[in-house]
């Protein structure tokens, strides 16, 4: 194996890959604007050997291009090789070819920026141009976001019904309605009272918080507790107030500089609903053959087979091929422009990797002509969003016109496996290979989670069993012990202080700050434990709240990360607007020293420190440069 080269270190024993654009180093990014001249130089140490060098490029879904560097000039230590490229809107990929006398050597990189020279093709750079028009909203960058499942933050004074709905008495206790095992069917009838008032009237914890974005899961008429049957897009459900509590809320989060980013589940809707009507309450789809609904759906034999999401009958899945369907939720006066014009500041789209492109080009396209292109578009995608393929077709979320941001599920999955296992090798790679793969703007947008409604809690999930071979009656009631709870505070602190330095915007899932703990769907959505905190995480979560919203740099300033002490420390270090903040995180077993360039001060306790600093082991500190 030969060595791996950091391109973010010049000195004379390792290769190093530069990139330009407009003199700026833009060697950690890899996603330009279109009309940019991208600068590609390339120093190589004198001991690999190269009679050459050239740049491989791929263009997506065809063949290569070799394009050889032009020799630029050599010392005794390395030589320097360039060329320019100036490529059109797309996705690339490439590499570079070493040529020897004997073989030639090719770069092999895991995370898009660091790279090993290899004897065989390895793990190609990206390289993604998009639309220079593209931007995403300033006003959610630098912010915090708060996910909230609106049955379960909070009551206000009035608590509303509904006959077929199991309402429980008190706000507080176990949720009682679960299937038998995971996946098992369930009628999701069971609500606690939590409204869109309530959530208005606990604006004050989310402000203390630094929130200026509140995510709610769906709020349209459905049947479930967890609405994404969708009975009636047009209508708040009357369990959550309607829509004259929608309209509360707006107002309410307006005045303290907060914007809601509501649910858009759009790729199904509710069996029982106006459009599908498998009740016959209605005259929908599936009861009345001449309904204007009727070619919204796949049909099968009518009415008993249809498409559904996942097989899931209560799901009929729409067909947005069908133009009225499509515009339904995307032309003039359609879902999408219905509540921006109401005060929202965006949408999140569920399932995201099936609505069609030419669906999100027109919903988003309605979004930013009806918000003066101030409406944010998120997509729900799992994976890597800059050559995401899905259903057998690559994407081009984040080429322009399409996608604002992502939800970052590789940035949750890279934190627990560092907070688990004590290595930050893979949280490194993830987070390099992402802000080197996505659009700056893109990146400054992510939003990063811990956990969601989809999720198990991160509480649960850093200092708990992991509830293999449990019932779901019996992980209703199981709870952590005392030691477990105190192992996943300290971890999901030092969890926290990651999600609040990196790049992109930090979205908090109701009630992960007050520490509560639970399995996944449906146990990962108990009530708010409201009076019940764990305040000493609370105040915690509050304090990086404070830090956030005070530092320029961590809106939009550069990024990078640096491992430490045999990768079990992490360094992240952003900078810009004349500011530099470093977050140190280390899960190493012992006291360890780490180097900083110069005097620094602990943004938490007001500590200066010179040179270097002394971390415990499982503990994190953020500095700022003095």
């Amino acid at each position: 194996m030969l060595p791996r080269y950091n391109t973010a270190i010049s000195d004379g024993e390792n290769a190093r890959i530069i990139k330009y654009c407009d003199g700026k180093d833009v060697s950690r990014l890899g996603a330009f604007p279109e009309g940019e001249r991208l600068t590609v130089e390339v120093s190589v140490p004198r001991g690999v050997g190269e009679a050459g060098v050239v740049l491989r490029l791929f263009p997506d879904g065809m063949e290569y291009t070799d394009i050889p560097m032009d020799f630029v000039d050599a010392d005794g230590e390395k030589s320097k090789y360039r060329t320019v490229l100036e490529p059109k809107k797309g996705l690339y990929y490439w590499g570079l070819l070493f040529l020897r006398g004997v073989d030639t050597l090719f770069t092999d990189s895991s995370n898009n920026v660091d790279f090993t020279l290899e004897r065989e093709s390895g793990g190609r750079f990206r390289l993604l141009i998009y639309d220079r028009e593209s931007a995403t909203p300033d006003w959610f960058k630098g912010g915090i976001m708060y996910q909230i499942f609106p049955d379960r933050f909070a009551r206000g004074e009035k608590l509303f019904e509904r006959a077929d709905a199991v309402i429980h008495e008190s706000f507080d206790g176990n949720i009682e309605q679960f299937a038998e095992f995971s996946g098992g069917e369930v009628a999701n009838n069971e609500f606690f009272g939590g409204s869109l008032y309530g959530v208005a009237d606990k604006l004050d914890h989310l402000e203390s918080l630094g929130v200026t974005a509140i995510y709610l899961n769906p709020i349209f008429e459905a049947y479930s507790n967890h609405r994404y049957d969708t009975a009636d897009y047009e209508r708040v459900d009357s369990l959550l107030g309607g829509d004259e509590a929608l309209a509360e809320l707006i107002k309410k989060a307006d005045e303290r500089g907060m914007k809601l980013i509501l649910d858009g589940v759009f790729n199904h809707t509710g069996s029982d609903s106006r459009y599908f009507d498998k009740k016959g309450k209605y005259g929908g789809a599936c009861s009345d053959k001449d309904s204007p609904y009727r070619h919204w759906y796949h049909f099968g034999s009518y009415p008993d087979e249809y498409e559904c999401w996942w097989g899931v009958k209560i799901l009929p899945k729409l067909d947005h091929s069908n133009e009225a369907c499509r515009h339904y939720f995307t032309g003039e006066g359609g879902i999408a422009e219905r509540y921006i014009k109401m005060g929202i500041g965006g949408w999140r789209l569920d399932v995201a990797d099936e609505l069609s492109d030419e669906f999100l080009d027109e919903f988003t396209a309605r979004v930013k002509s009806a918000s003066g292109g101030e409406g944010i578009v998120i997509g729900e995608v799992w994976e890597n969003a800059a050559d995401k393929i899905a259903y057998g077709k690559r994407r081009r979320y984040l080429m322009g016109g399409q996608l604002d941001s992502v939800m970052n599920y590789p940035f949750r999955g890279a934190v627990i496996d560092f907070m688990k296992w004590g290595d930050a090798s893979l949280l490194y790679d993830t987070l390099t290979e992402i802000y080197g793969s996505y659009p700056t703007s893109v990146s400054h947008s992510l939003m990063n989670l811990l956990g969601t409604h989809d999720t198990e809690r991160i509480m649960t999930v850093l200092g708990g069993d992991d509830g293999d071979g449990l019932s779901n009656a019996e992980k209703s009631t199981k709870r952590m012990t005392e030691e477990q709870y105190r192992r996943g505070r300290e971890l999901l602190k030092l969890a926290a202080v990651i999600q609040y330095t990196v790049y992109g915007v930090p979205s908090v899932y109701y009630g992960d700050e007050a520490g509560l703990e639970g399995y996944g769907d449906p146990f990962c959505r108990p009530p708010y434990p409201w009076g019940c905190e764990d305040t000493e995480l609370l105040d915690f979560y509050k304090r990086l709240g404070k830090l956030r919203r005070s530092m320029k740099c961590l809106k939009n300033g550069d990024f990078s990360a640096e491992l430490w002490g045999k990768n079990r420390v992490i360094k992240i270090i952003r900078e810009g607007d004349g500011e530099k903040l470093l977050a140190i995180i280390s899960r190493a077993e012992a006291e360890t020293h780490v180097p900083i360039d110069g005097e620094y001060k602990n943004a938490l306790t007001g500590e200066i420190y010179l040179d270097r600093v002394t971390l415990p082991s499982d503990s994190a500190m953020i500095l700022i440069k003095k």
